[in-house]
């Protein structure tokens, strides 16, 4: 490319930016609890220049997040090139809670923080340190655009900003020198000479493909299929007191789960982590409307379930490599048991059928005809009434500048007409449940938290297990339970036993295994369609 360098988005990638608009902001987030330790200052405040500083010090692993967008066609197709003019300051940020700083006040900030766009004309994320977190906490709020990561990139990069090491140091980074930006032209015509050669590169991946192939023409059939299936789904979700138009406000909430109580479940009643989680969201949404005096029965109400086609080669590398299921949860049932049986009958069928390979059929569709990008950022809602999305992360402790992550609760950006998202995350030994709601719609997104809780209490009584005393202490405010020191839970104390000793992430390219060496693959939360 000459004298200068850049990195273009895929169809994927642009799909989000292209279906940002007013009320609909395509960023994902999480918001991370910490204790304090290593970082509190003397007088009870938290050292936020050494966050920053060791935040300065690791870009150079994160290409992305020193660059920012230039259309090469607006609306169309776009790249990332560096900023000869960033700026740390205005990315990393801080600011406090008033007392006494509990959880419903932090749900609050992140709402409002969450609810703001990003800026552009800047590279695509903030981190914002929130001190004032009662019992000696504080808590950081991370904002990245989704055209820059998918769940997975974004349990890598977690790791690149954070350590199994509590006490690692960053090295000395090199110096940063931006490479020169492109010209319009210069990126146009880049952009043409790819568009002519696409026709021979399909050749060739198709002959590679026939070759490695065992069953061509079958294969080709059955995306073609997922191809025609995609294409169906397409419509507006079916009208619900949680599906609508939306407003410019969210409001987020939270709860958090033990994994093992979870797998005890799944355990008990011979299914997968996954059906679990649909089965507990199924009752919820029952409930949900049976308080708002809907009847369950009238309704069609589908969820997108994202499920990674990342191969081991697109480990370490950011943007997007997710494709989607659409389920339909089946809300008329009373019966928690009848509602599991569905459902893995539901997930069993879309792994046979293939029926991710549409929405990624569609997507490489598009790097050919940009118009279809817009198809693209529909998939991702189609008539599916929300979102429930299910990440991996790693199943022992990490830490910020020697301050242990407690908890991290991600936030999953809402499709339009979409008035609630569900996003979980597995993290050493726990659960964590976040919930994104348009405040319009799902102003008491509480009760629909509750619900959550009751619907995987009324399936584990059913199963017949016995939920841990983790489970009921996660739902009281910490200033409720006892001082560490005099503890009766031993959830931390187990999972540090039980975890591996590993070495510092020293690449961002090394993606740390969530699976335990003693405990099958298929017990870990993950995408589902993964298990």
């Amino acid at each position: 490319m000459g004298h200068y360098k850049y990195d273009r988005l895929s169809a994927q990638d642009t799909s989000f930016l292209i279906f940002e608009a007013p009320n609909l902001s395509m960023h994902v987030s999480s918001t991370s609890i910490y204790r304090a330790t290593k970082l509190k200052t003397a007088d009870g405040g938290v050292d936020f220049d050494k966050i920053k500083n060791a935040i300065s010090d690791i870009l150079h692993r994160i290409p992305r997040y020193r660059q920012k967008l230039k259309w090469i066609q607006k609306g169309k197709t776009a790249a990332w090139i560096d900023d000869p003019q960033f700026n740390i300051n205005y990315h990393v940020r801080h600011t406090s809670l008033p007392k006494p700083g509990d959880q419903e006040q932090l749900q609050a900030l992140a709402s409002r923080i969450t609810e703001q766009q990003l800026d552009r004309t800047r590279p695509l994320w903030e981190l914002w340190v929130v001190e004032g977190l009662e019992d000696d906490r504080f808590a950081v709020i991370n904002k990245i655009h989704h055209s820059m990561i998918d769940g997975a990139a974004g349990v890598e990069l977690s790791q690149v900003l954070m350590s199994p090491d509590p006490n690692f140091k960053p090295d000395e980074p090199p110096v940063y020198f931006p490479r020169p930006t492109p010209t319009r032209a210069e990126l146009l015509r880049d952009e043409y000479e790819r568009f002519f050669s696409l026709p021979w590169q399909a050749i060739r991946d198709l002959r590679n493909f026939k070759k490695n192939s065992q069953d061509f023409y079958g294969e080709m059939k059955t995306r073609a299929i997922a191809l025609k299936e995609t294409f169906e789904q397409f419509g507006s979700p079916s009208e619900n007191p949680l599906n609508g138009p939306l407003g410019p406000h969210r409001i987020l909430h939270w709860t958090n789960m033990p994994l093992d109580d979870i797998k005890s479940v799944r355990r008990a009643l011979n299914c997968t982590v996954n059906d679990v989680v649909l089965t507990i969201v199924t009752g919820a949404v029952r409930k949900f409307f049976a308080s708002r005096q809907v009847r369950p029965e009238d309704i069609e109400f589908r969820v997108a379930t994202p499920v990674s086609v990342r191969r081991d080669i697109d480990n370490g590398k950011m943007g997007n490599r997710v494709s989607a299921w659409s389920v339909r949860l089946p809300i008329e049932q009373k019966d928690p048991l009848q509602t599991l049986q569905i459902l893995h009958e539901e997930t069993q069928k879309l792994k046979e059928s293939k029926q991710a390979l549409g929405v990624e059929m569609m997507l490489a569709l598009a790097e050919w005809t940009p118009s279809l990008l817009t198809l693209g950022a529909r998939a991702g809602g189609a008539a599916n009434n929300t979102i429930v999305t299910n990440v991996p992360g790693p199943q022992f402790p990490l830490y910020l500048m020697g301050a242990e992550m407690e908890e991290i609760y991600p936030c999953v950006p809402l499709m339009q007409n979409m008035g609630i998202g569900i996003a979980l995350m597995s993290y050493n030994g726990q659960v964590c449940w976040g919930f994104n709601a348009d405040f319009g719609r799902v102003s008491d997104i509480a009760t629909f938290v509750k619900y959550v809780r009751q619907s995987f209490e009324e399936l584990a009584k059913i199963a017949n297990v016995k939920l841990s005393e983790d489970y009921y202490c996660a739902a009281k405010p910490p200033s409720a339970l006892p001082k560490p020191a005099q503890k009766t839970s031993n959830r931390k104390s187990t999972t540090k036993t039980k975890s591996r000793k590993h070495k510092s992430i020293d690449e961002a390219e090394q993606l740390v295994s969530v699976t335990k060496p003693d405990e099958p693959a298929n017990d870990q939360l993950s995408l589902v369609g993964d298990n």
